[in-house]
């Protein structure tokens, strides 16, 4: 068996997995092994296996055997194994390490890279797997890659010509579960002459 995973939040006597067999007779179900720390219970008539305390993360994934044990003749059984895992919760936000950038631009060069924008994310596996983005600014001038957070002018400046100062707010977004969760820098861009 491996039933859906679980998050570090479940609290306890959460419902887990049914665990049944096909038998002429009824049978009585138990954990045998694999769950020394005692994390699950099981109602030996039905086979429910629920949480009994919280979860730690660093014990799993966890496989425990379940024995079904015919109630007329205890040796007479068979096991099987549930393989139980969860899902990291995503606690943290990416953060940039500051909030404001400033960077110089001179006028008449090509599309060119600025800077690289780098934010960190405290969460593991794909909880802190970050993407690049704007948010607000000129879309049209600038733009991000968005794996590894280089922000580039796409048109040549004049300093004479146009606004002398810009300002894009650029995000870095985890891919977490449930939710994706976001955090900001804006970059001050001037131009130069």
């Amino acid at each position: 068996y491996q039933p859906v995973p679980l998050s570090v939040k479940t609290l306890p006597d959460t419902f887990v997995v049914q665990i049944s067999v096909f038998y002429k007779v009824p049978v009585l179900y138990s954990i045998v092994s694999g769950d020394e720390k005692g994390y699950f219970i099981i109602e030996s008539s039905t086979g429910i296996v629920r949480t009994r305390i919280n979860l730690k993360r660093e014990d799993f994934p966890l496989i425990f055997n379940v024995r079904a044990t015919d109630t007329s003749n205890p040796s007479i059984f068979n096991e099987v194994s549930v393989k139980v895992e969860i899902i990291d919760e995503n606690y943290f936000s990416p953060v940039f390490p500051s909030p404001v950038l400033e960077e110089r631009l001179e006028e008449n060069l090509p599309a060119t890279e600025i800077v690289q924008l780098n934010a960190q994310d405290d969460d593991t596996g794909r909880n802190g797997l970050l993407t690049y983005g704007i948010f607000s600014g000129d879309k049209l001038k600038f733009r991000i890659d968005e794996t590894s957070g280089i922000l580039y002018s796409t048109v040549t400046f004049d300093y004479e010509e146009e606004p002398t100062e810009y300002q894009i707010v650029v995000y870095a977004e985890d891919d977490g579960i449930p939710e994706k969760k976001r955090g900001y820098c804006t970059v001050v861009i001037k131009i130069i002459d």
